[in-house]
């Protein structure tokens, strides 16, 4: 899983999951462009991962803003590439969409179209932005994050499903269409994680939704939730050469919660 002077993107690098995947890129040898929109938390998650090795601090850099923005996206990429001479692998993994889990009775429609658009728009414009650049590279793959939400119903997340299924789906295409170019395109899909920003939004106060996480957590068959770590050792994985021959699947790491799925 050497990933030795290779170029990895991730958008939504600032914390959780993208942050501990950049760490885990950067132990292996990677250079590593971390994006997010937060530069207080920017700041403080590029001073951690120049501690990961002695030359980290020459391997890392940060970019702000929120790919949701097509321009945003673009210009992460674009600040890749001149750093370090092109982009090898792209994790997209940023994208907070607003208004949370809630019956979609009960929803404005403002709510349904503005968190369906802003949580896909968020993991597709890097996608999108990145592909002219991953053209003859070596080894070249995207790695989407999305949520299981698509694949096993919940109440209250009938449009985080929706969204979630779209990235399932775009994976699945791409996967395809860009196999020609030898870019290998997969996901990972997330259950209630821990260690990361949702986790806190989840459970920061009363409410629907968590109501209706705090439910599942005594439901792992392991006794815990993942961590955003065990997230991202998938996210590595099917970064790297060992995954040479996987494209156009979604990885579930749900902690054993459900099964099945398309």
């Amino acid at each position: 899983m050497d990933m030795d002077g290779r170029t990895v993107l991730v958008t939504g690098g600032t914390s959780g999951t993208g942050l501990r995947a950049a760490e885990r890129f950067l132990a292996k040898g990677a250079n590593v462009v971390i994006n997010g929109r937060d530069p207080g938390r920017g700041r403080q998650a590029l001073a951690g991962l120049r501690t990961v090795s002695e030359d980290a601090g020459t391997r890392t850099e940060l970019v702000l803003g929120d790919c949701a923005a097509y321009k945003v996206a673009a210009a992460a990429v674009a600040a890749a590439v001149e750093r370090f001479g092109g982009v090898d692998v792209l994790v997209s993994a940023g994208a907070t969409g607003r208004g949370d889990p809630k019956p979609f009775a009960e929803m404005t429609p403002e709510e349904v179209t503005g968190g369906l658009e802003s949580r896909y728009r968020a993991r597709m414009f890097p996608v999108h932005a990145a592909i002219p650049h991953l053209r003859g590279r070596e080894g070249a793959n995207i790695v989407l994050l999305t949520t299981d939400a698509a694949r096993h119903t919940t109440v209250g997340e009938s449009v985080i499903g929706a969204y979630a299924a779209g990235i399932i789906q775009l994976t699945k295409s791409l996967g395809r269409e860009l196999s020609r170019e030898r870019i290998r395109v997969n996901a990972v899909s997330m259950t209630l994680t821990s260690e990361t920003r949702s986790w806190e939004h989840i459970f920061g106060d009363d409410s629907f939704q968590s109501g209706l996480f705090g439910k599942a957590i005594s439901k792992f068959p392991f006794g815990a939730p993942p961590t955003a770590g065990d997230v991202a050792e998938a996210v590595a994985f099917l970064a790297s050469p060992a995954a040479s021959q996987i494209t156009g699947q979604t990885l579930s790491v749900n902690g054993g919660l459900s099964f099945g799925g398309w």
